[in-house]
């Protein structure tokens, strides 16, 4: 099974030596356990930072209801769009997977067109902790995070 890679404008490809780099170290599974039609995207579309990281893998220890964490955008929220996230156990025709900080994230295309540069990340303060979107595309978001518009 070949996976196709989706080329961003003035973007790099996960590389070869990345991805073997995390196999030695246990953190990613063989890439080709994905199935048919599943793009390979880059940090370019969604990056996570290193907290995020350490809190994706303690809550994918912890649920063990998948080792890919899929973002998705649905209508709602109090700025008209919100982020959702869930843990699944592999991608969809279609998706895009990017491998970022050893995570494996999935997103939809639809998904994608409103992602794209986003970084995620993570704070362990007690007031205004947890995960954060920051999205470049957004023109306004709420104080939480987690709803936008554009």
């Amino acid at each position: 099974m070949v996976l196709q890679e989706v080329n961003l404008p003035d973007e790099g490809k996960v590389s070869v030596a990345e991805i073997s780099k995390l196999h030695i170290l246990g953190q990613v599974n063989d890439l080709a356990e994905l199935p048919p039609g599943v793009l390979q995207g880059n940090e370019k579309l969604v990056r996570v930072t290193e907290p995020a990281a350490c809190k994706i893998f303690q809550l994918i220890e912890r649920e063990g209801t998948g080792e890919f964490l899929r973002i998705r955008i649905t209508g709602g929220g109090c700025n008209g769009l919100s982020y959702k996230m869930k843990f699944t156990e592999g991608g969809k025709v279609g998706d895009i997977t990017v491998l970022s900080e050893g995570v494996r994230l999935l997103v939809d295309s639809k998904t994608a067109l409103y992602l794209r540069g986003t970084t995620l990340e993570f704070s362990d303060k007690l007031v205004g902790g947890g995960f954060k979107f920051s999205n470049p595309n957004a023109k306004a978001s709420c104080s939480c995070g987690e709803s936008f518009n554009l």
